[in-house]
Parts: C-alpha cells; structure tokens; sequence
C-alpha cells in the first residue's frame, strides 16, 4: 500500500469513527518508530480501540509478526482492545482481532478475504462490539 493509499485509509476511517461519536487520534509516525503505537486509538465512554488500517488491492495480506506483537502490546499496556481495520477493494471495511489471524512457517500472519468474512465484522457491528 502507498503511504498516500495508507494515509487516505486511515483518514476515512477516523472519520467514520467520529461521525460515530468516538474520540479518534491518528498517530503521528506509526510503523516508523520502534515504539509500538497503532494508527489509530479512539475512545467512547470508557471504550478504547488501537486500530492498525491496512488498504489492500488483493485479497490477502501478511503481517510481519512484529507489527502484531506491537498491537497486542500496545493495546494491553493502553488499557485498548487490539483491531485490525482492514479494507478490501471494492468489498469494504472488515474489523478483525488479530487473535484470528494465520500464522504462517515463517512466523509472520497471513489474512485473507475468506478469513476476513469469517472472522471479522463490519463496522456497524465494529463500534457496537467489545471484544
């Protein structure tokens, strides 16, 4: 994904998070810090979401198993529960807990559209739902 592509993702989705009436921050320089931090942590009476987007082209995408350990502990030592917001071309928003996700030989996680329609929800569920 472009950072422009990337960028423009996760401008949607704080929006679609504020139009919701959640307290959405995008971080400034998520991914490119060794300090975890998602690309998005939002709030609404006294729920907390770290959220990491990803926009794909495909319908798979693979998650370096750093990035999810991040999440995950970002999440625990933030008091947030743990998102991936992915978004599939022209199939739309899924909100997965990277609990869900493969893992490949390699140690890396793998998620598919498959997987996504499985396993994850879409956003109207998404801001309803506590994991």
């Amino acid at each position: 994904m472009s950072k422009k592509k990337g960028t423009r993702c996760e401008r949607e989705l704080f929006h679609m998070l504020y139009d919701k009436n959640f307290f959405p921050v995008r971080a400034a320089g998520s991914g490119s810090t060794p300090i975890p931090n998602p690309d998005i942590i939002a709030g609404k009476d006294g729920r907390v979401l770290a959220i990491e987007c990803k926009s794909l082209k495909r319908d798979n995408k693979f998650f370096m198993e750093k990035e999810i350990i991040d999440l995950k502990l970002f999440s625990k030592k933030f008091g947030a529960e743990p998102w991936l917001a992915i978004k599939f071309n022209n199939k739309g928003w899924f909100f997965i807990n990277p609990k869900y996700l493969s893992k490949t030989k390699s140690g890396n996680f793998y998620m598919n559209i498959k997987l996504a329609k499985e396993k994850g929800i879409d956003f109207k569920e998404f801001i309803k739902r506590k994991l």
